[in-house]
């Protein structure tokens, strides 16, 4: 059966495994050796290459998930971003980026860049005349995030897309924050799609790892400059996140369902000035986003009305836990401005709107009632210590 008439499910059970012909169990097995023969094979394994077994059947796994023909996976997504970049950019060349993105994209560029001698923009907005106005003559890569992090602000992929081939310049996407299951850039004409799998892919908040799929050409170019840099993952990691995304689709699907209610609720409600998510139809770019994605994500962020303190609220709450990163089964919160986004200045998350009453929220699969109700304690908990 062709893999493109296969269901999303069965595609996360079944495609990439690896038969275990010796003893027939149910699961991939794991090869965790770090020297293979060389001699009379048709592949010399070596990690670092990127190719041993459950390497090598992982990525088949994600290049279905997301229409490619390739895929390469790292040890982080900042790996995979950053070798991404490189592939496709040398001394010379110019990069044209999205304003709004994650703050760890924004530091590497404005860090790593210059030491190569790569020139780069950010645009000022996020519409396709904004990317159209920062290319230059050198340009070779365009970059979006969409829904980006943390304003879930949306790209229309199709059009940027578009821009780049009709210039003749490869584009590229960050798409961890709406997964495969709620988003196929490739299907929009863009050439290559990149994921933090520490977040969806994985799933579980225990590993770390990155991943890039786009066509066998432009992976190949990718591979080339990993195998020099070194960023492949260890294949216990590999193993575990194979089996993580087997419930990838049944997390998703679970994770945003709750997440559409959370945003109604959060919109309603007083305390509440402002809710950032695609799901709801006063956002702006409410229509675009269902145009592109199979449904809004488990992502959104909020702010807080004045006089209510963003960092007291978290640490009222009793369910939902303050952390680090996103898109694990359980929920989430954090202060961009104190950690994604921290590496920016002040005035530099000021100029894109993210502000120290800004939350982001990251929706798990736990009843929605035990949810809105820790928050609701939280609220009145704060607001108590508050104003007592």
């Amino acid at each position: 059966m062709s893999k493109k008439k296969l269901g999303v499910n069965t595609i996360c059970t079944h495609v990439g495994e690896i038969k275990d012909k010796q003893f027939k169990g149910a699961i991939s097995p794991i090869y965790l050796s770090t020297s293979y023969e060389f001699d009379g094979v048709d592949i010399k394994r070596y990690p670092r290459y990127f190719n041993t077994p459950n390497q090598e059947h992982l990525v088949k796994k994600i290049a279905a998930l997301e229409h490619a023909e390739d895929a390469l996976i790292f040890g982080s997504g900042m790996a995979a971003i950053s070798h991404m970049f490189l592939a496709f950019l040398q001394k010379g060349d110019h990069l044209v980026v999205q304003n709004t993105l994650y703050g760890g994209t924004s530091n590497f560029i404005k860090e790593e860049f210059p030491k190569y001698g790569i020139e780069y923009t950010f645009t000022k907005g996020y519409q396709v005349s904004d990317f159209e106005a920062a290319i230059q003559p050198n340009t070779k890569l365009i970059h979006i995030e969409t829904p980006s992090n943390p304003l879930l602000t949306i790209t229309d992929i199709k059009a940027v897309a578009h821009l780049a081939k009709a210039k003749g310049i490869v584009s590229s996407i960050d798409n961890t924050f709406a997964s495969p299951i709620n988003q196929n850039p490739i299907d929009f004409g863009v050439d290559l799609v990149m994921h933090s799998a520490t977040k969806y892919l994985g799933g579980h908040s225990d590993i770390l790892a990155g991943a890039v799929a786009g066509s066998k050409e432009h992976i190949e170019r990718i591979w080339n400059v990993g195998k020099n840099l070194g960023g492949s993952l260890s294949d216990f990691t590999v193993w575990m996140l194979e089996r993580s995304m087997k419930t990838l689709a049944l997390r998703v699907k679970a994770q945003t369902n709750n997440a559409k209610k959370m945003a109604k609720f959060l919109d309603r409600h007083t305390a509440i000035a402002k809710v950032n998510y695609p799901g709801l139809k006063n956002h702006p770019q409410y229509k675009l986003a269902k145009s592109q994605m199979h449904d809004f994500g488990a992502m959104l962020s909020f702010e807080l009305v004045e006089g209510i303190d963003a960092m007291a609220f978290q640490k009222q709450l009793k369910l939902i836990k303050s952390s680090m990163s996103l898109a694990g089964v359980e929920s989430t919160m954090l202060l961009p401005s104190e950690t994604s986004h921290a590496l920016l200045t002040q005035d530099e998350r000021d100029a894109v709107g993210i502000s120290n009453q800004l939350i982001r929220f990251s929706i798990g699969i736990e009843t929605f009632r035990d949810l809105k109700h820790d928050i609701e304690q939280a609220l009145i908990a704060t607001k108590t210590k508050t104003f007592a």
